[in-house]
């Protein structure tokens, strides 16, 4: 390991102008992940348990900063700076819009998946549903979801540190692999979810201070002028508005209606999946208790949309002073390869402007951003192959020592596949669109599963299949550019809802077509998670005759989710407010910033109300 350390620093120290301070700082940061992962290895090999959920003993704030790292990934700013380069800052509410899934999952659903006591969120298939269907669906989406789209996410996150390595190190794209791969697999391979959550937090401050320096050093570039000549410059006139213009449907329903109305609550995506799921719910299932599991995410979701995403919006508004299109970043770096070229390239592109010393800050912030999300997607793509595929389907005898083993193999086998697939790959966007269009209309049932007893796997394995399928066809063939396209019968902003609305249609169908779970395991699941609600009636007065009861405790308390719903909306409008105060003190309107401070004073006020009433619910 010391040799091939030293290795990459002499390479980095010829392909950048890197100072001794720059080279101490990448030293120091990577260093430390090393120490961290090998430190507790020992502990996390101990068991299955360990290596993937850490004794479920984790406190709310080192939870809630783990998912915020994790979402910190390289492919990120990218992204954001993609969107703002060909849709302005409104075009953000594509990915803005899914804080009401995060919320719901806050206040409804962290303290269910608490209760489940699950060790994945695929375990979760065969307590709520009975027979061959719930065994079905746990093997497979722990494949399909695991690996397949776990792949995906981690190729697009790959993707982005190819970008930045030709751009700013002048690696081809094999050597970024290697060279930010090598160090990441090791100490996820190590130290499992406990190294993996350990490292997070020295990650989250490297990259928090390394993308505000950049933003406050690249907008005060001479070619920007600072904030108030980059707000006035034309190249950005268009772009600065936080809310889309409601003049043009073809910018406000595609960039506000459809992600408000439509996808935040039926669609799939990693790390804002509707009744939570995925490494969001790992982290739910590693926390203290319910309440550890509810602060975690409630901070995350503070900290992911309301305050993080300005310093990447800064510099990609910077980047269309700098680069106002594609050809003056390939006329700056010709060395660029034709496949790569892309809008998210201006977000590296303008970090190799930065001086020595924040250069460095920066190259180790951008290594915590790829090192974080990678070694969280491993282990979690790992847990779900391990607990839900080899356990289960393979070896239900394996001890302790094997899944450990099994676990450390799968690891290493998804970076290798991730990998070979970001070679492929073109932008962010492209990939972000495509994983959010696979998983159109499957989120209502991932909501509703939890909250009526008709539901069953079925539901899901039509949903899952369905959407794939009408995605591939809307997207790949002359059918979808018939029925949507500029040319064609319907505008390109009705085909996402067009998927949500067939998806939905049939797994309601096949739901009602098929025979119901048993009742044994749906009292049983309601025994464990006491979800409540007029959804369940039916297998209450079942379980009532039967004489069991689901909890004797809260007989006399109020079904708590409808007051959930309404702390998830004084959330949402306190974030979304802190949100727009951020960006109009950013952009210098005083009196605005503070009318939007005021508004998200007042509704964190009633969330703070509300919230102590539901505790008492609870």
């Amino acid at each position: 390991l010391n040799f091939y350390y030293l290795i990459l620093i002499q390479q980095l120290t010829f392909m950048i102008d890197l100072s001794f301070l720059d080279l101490a700082i990448i030293a120091a940061f990577f260093s430390a992940t090393l120490f961290v992962g090998f430190y507790v290895s020992k502990k996390s090999s101990s068991s299955s348990s360990e290596y993937f959920l850490s004794g479920r003993n984790m406190p709310w704030w080192l939870l809630g900063i783990s998912m915020v790292a994790t979402t910190f990934s390289t492919d990120t700013p990218n992204l954001v700076t993609d969107i703002v380069r060909n849709n302005g800052v409104s075009g953000n509410w594509v990915w803005w819009a899914f804080l009401f899934t995060g919320l719901l999952t806050v206040f409804v659903y962290a303290k269910l998946w608490r209760r489940s006591d699950v060790s994945t969120d695929m375990e979760f298939y065969e307590l709520r549903y009975s027979g061959w269907g719930g065994k079905f669906l746990r093997g497979f989406r722990a494949i399909y979801l695991g690996v397949i789209f776990n792949v995906m996410a981690m190729a697009g996150v790959t993707l982005a540190a190819i970008k930045i390595g030709e751009i700013m190190l002048g690696l081809d794209p094999v050597e970024t692999i290697l060279y930010a791969g090598s160090i990441t697999v090791i100490f996820s391979t190590v130290g499992g979810f406990r190294g993996v959550v350990y490292t997070d937090f020295i990650l989250f401050f490297a990259a928090m201070v390394g993308s505000i320096g950049a933003a406050y050093y690249l907008v005060n570039l001479p070619e920007v002028g600072g904030m108030t000549n980059l707000i006035s410059n034309q190249n950005i006139s268009d772009k600065l508005s936080i809310l889309p213009s409601f003049d043009d449907p073809n910018l406000y329903i595609p960039l506000l209606i459809v992600p408000l109305a439509v996808q935040w609550w039926s669609s799939w995506y990693p790390g804002a999946e509707p009744g939570g799921g995925g490494y969001i719910a790992q982290r739910m299932l590693a926390a203290k208790n319910e309440n550890h599991a509810i602060g975690a995410t409630f901070f995350f979701n503070v900290m992911h949309y309301a305050l993080r995403p300005w310093p990447w919006i800064i510099v990609a508004l910077a980047s269309l002073v700098v680069f106002p299109d594609i050809s003056s970043i390939q006329e700056a770096f010709p060395n660029i390869s034709e496949d790569k070229l892309g809008q998210d390239l201006a977000y590296p592109a303008m970090l190799t402007k930065l001086p020595s010393g924040l250069l460095g800050i920066v190259v180790a912030s951008l290594g915590a951003a790829f090192m974080s999300t990678i070694s969280t997607h491993l282990n979690w793509g790992s847990s779900y192959i391990v607990n839900d595929f080899y356990k289960q389907q393979i070896n239900k005898d394996a001890s302790e020592k094997e899944l450990v083993n099994i676990g450390r193999i799968s690891t290493v086998s998804l970076f290798v596949l991730s990998s070979l697939f970001a070679l492929l790959l073109t932008n962010s966007l492209q990939l972000f669109e495509v994983i959010l269009m696979f998983g159109a209309g499957t989120g209502l049932i991932f909501i509703l599963r939890w909250f009526w007893w008709r539901i069953n796997a079925w539901s899901e394995i039509s949903a899952m299949f369905v959407s794939g399928f009408i995605s591939i066809v809307l997207n790949f063939t002359y059918l979808g550019d018939y029925l949507f396209s500029d040319t064609g019968l319907f505008e390109s902003y009705y085909k996402f809802p067009a998927v949500v609305l067939v998806t939905t249609l049939i797994w309601l169908i096949v739901t009602f077509l098929t025979k119901p779970d048993t009742t044994e395991t749906l009292i049983n699941f309601c025994k464990k998670t006491n979800p409540g609600g007029p959804g369940w009636e039916r297998i209450k007065i079942e379980a009532e005759s039967q004489n069991i009861s689901f909890d004797t405790k809260s007989k006399d308390k109020k079904w708590s989710v409808p007051l959930g719903i309404l702390c998830m909306l004084f959330g949402s409008f306190a974030i979304y407010s802190i949100l727009f105060s951020t960006g109009y003190f950013i952009y210098g309107e005083i009196n605005n910033g503070i009318s939007f401070l005021t508004i998200g004073i007042v509704f964190s006020y009633a969330l703070k109300y509300n919230w102590n009433k539901l505790n008492k619910l609870n």
